[in-house]
């Protein structure tokens, strides 16, 4: 790609640092509407969720359950042999799904003629100027009149004495493995760790989990993760919560120990994942050039309209401290676009937050945690079903998890909705719309359901308030 003159800085319209979910579409409006665009990447065009998030965890979370449905073989009356998991093989179908997400989601920015992608790492040299940075050194400077921050997260790597000394994994160096871990041990019980805890059990490591809390995921309420956890140790995966790695260290005989707080007894194991959260990639943008300074985690502060404090920039998705979600960071996309092109007054206020963790089964969110609720000082009632009792689980031997729902004891209107089961996801979203229209729990109660769908438990999870 033609690369700009460094020699002085250019003058474009807008400037948008990171082709997230965000970005990569802002940049696309923007040039439709006849401004002049420049998009900045780093890494590969696509953002997280292409190049190691959404799109490559979930297509091995898909070989993944393909390995145990075959292993279960038996329980539905058909006979399989023993199973393996070709580990390299799962990598390139991975590779190979990733590479053409991103090779469309360049060419998408690559057909407008008044935007230019710039590959290189960018920092502040002004309130209105950003460097590009290359491999030969700088690539070239930009003043542009407005700009957009959608420079992402990455994992956090906690302050544990001994890390310096082993070859530990995060989300991203995992998926490139090309042999199935022995023993994965992985530290944090949060939703990246159980997802790959469960995939590489399925791919047939030992696994062990251990999380500081007293419980996993603890943003859930507690019937539900007991629910994940439980589902979690029938798989064969070992859940120690209420722990503390004090340090870690290599073992000459399975590669690493972690050694926890009050225990002689250190957990060995081949592999270490480190699933301690993520933090957002402000570091090396030089914000302080252009008077804006971000919060203790390393956030850019936004208002409502995803504004910083700095009249002509903005920040979008994760490195906003919007919810750490694909979706959420397209939304905060819909919410810029409308207001600086729609002439619109939209806002990230009361959006309902929503999220599906692709654990199978999954979990699917909306809205309120019943602690929420209570905590919120809401008069609620709550519907509880284990899908035990879904006909369509029933049918397809799919009768791990429950469904939740969470609901005003005067308005009968939803406020929140857990569904851990067979596509929970799906079905979360059905209970999204409702929510969005304002639809009450009764109408889903009599609303005549085609059976036998997994839809349909609707009906009977809410005739649980009658």
């Amino acid at each position: 790609m033609k690369q700009p003159d460094s020699s002085e800085a250019r003058q474009v319209d807008d400037l948008i640092i990171g082709t997230g979910q965000a970005g990569k579409p802002l940049a696309g409006a923007l040039a439709e509407a006849g401004r002049r665009v420049v998009i900045i990447e780093r890494d590969r065009v696509g953002g997280t969720c292409v190049i190691r998030g959404c799109t490559p965890t979930k297509t091995m979370v898909a070989s993944a359950r393909i390995a145990h449905l075959a292993r279960r073989a038996g329980d539905f009356g058909v006979r399989t042999g023993a199973v393996s998991v070709d580990m390299a093989a799962v990598r390139e179908r991975k590779r190979g799904i990733v590479d053409d997400w991103s090779a469309g989601s360049r060419k998408g920015l690559e057909r407008h003629d008044t935007l230019e992608l710039v590959e290189g790492e960018a920092s502040f040299d002004g309130m209105r100027t950003v460097r590009v940075l290359g491999d030969g050194g700088e690539v070239g400077r930009f003043e542009a009149e407005r700009i957009f921050i959608n420079t992402g997260g990455r994992p956090r790597i906690p302050e544990l004495p001994g890390l310096d000394s082993i070859p530990f994994l995060n989300s991203t160096s995992i998926m490139e493995l090309a042999e199935v871990p022995e023993h994965l041990v992985v530290l944090g019980g949060g939703f990246i760790g159980l997802e790959f805890g469960q995939m590489f059990r399925r791919f047939g490591s030992e696994v062990t989990v251990l999380e500081r809390g007293e419980r996993l995921a603890d943003r859930e309420d507690p019937d539900v993760t007991e629910a994940i956890q439980e589902l979690l140790e029938d798989e064969g995966i070992r859940v120690r919560t209420g722990v503390t790695a004090e340090r870690v260290d290599r073992d000459g005989r399975a590669g690493v120990k972690v050694f926890l707080a009050g225990s002689d007894e250190p957990v060995v194991g081949s592999h270490l994942l480190l699933a301690a959260g993520r933090v957002p990639n402000t570091d090396l943008l030089d914000l302080p050039a252009t008077g804006l300074e971000v919060d203790d985690e390393g956030y850019v502060p936004v208002n409502d309209r995803l504004e910083t404090p700095v009249p002509g920039i903005w920040a979008l998705g994760d490195v906003a401290g919007s919810p750490p979600f694909t979706h959420m960071a397209y939304d905060d996309y819909r919410v810029v676009r409308e207001n600086l092109l729609g002439g619109g007054e939209a806002s990230t206020s009361g959006r309902i937050p929503t999220y599906t963790v692709f654990l199978d089964p999954q979990l699917g969110r909306v809205g309120m945690t019943e602690r929420e609720a209570r905590d919120a000082g809401q008069d609620i009632r709550v519907a509880h079903m284990p899908m035990s009792r879904v006909a369509r689980a029933i049918e397809t031997d799919e009768t791990r998890g429950l469904m939740k729902a969470v609901v005003d004891a005067d308005s009968d209107q939803i406020l929140g909705v857990a569904i851990l089961g067979v596509e929970g996801g799906e079905i979360a979203a059905t209970l999204q719309v409702a929510m969005m229209g304002a639809v009450p729990w009764t109408a889903l109660r009599d609303t005549p359901i085609a059976h036998p769908t997994l839809a349909e438990s609707l009906n009977n999870l809410f005739m649980s308030l009658d």
